[in-house]
């Protein structure tokens, strides 16, 4: 067997991805994963917040002067 002397690991990794062909398809892939995290976040259903209006005003029994 030949001795390999090219880069290993995830500089190899990186330097396929960036080969034009593989580049337009982890372009999409990303793409893709951002636009459906967006739509998955978009369809959750809020937490129904605290309220922290003042109380209700009660009408008063007497009439202040």
């Amino acid at each position: 067997m030949e001795n390999q002397t090219g880069p290993t690991g995830s500089k190899s990794l990186v330097q396929w991805a960036i080969t034009p062909p593989q580049s337009y398809v982890v372009y999409l892939v990303a793409l893709f994963l951002v636009a459906g995290g967006s739509f998955y976040v978009g369809t959750l259903k809020p937490k129904k917040a605290v309220s922290v209006d003042p109380p209700p005003i009660s009408t008063p029994s007497a009439p202040r002067n």
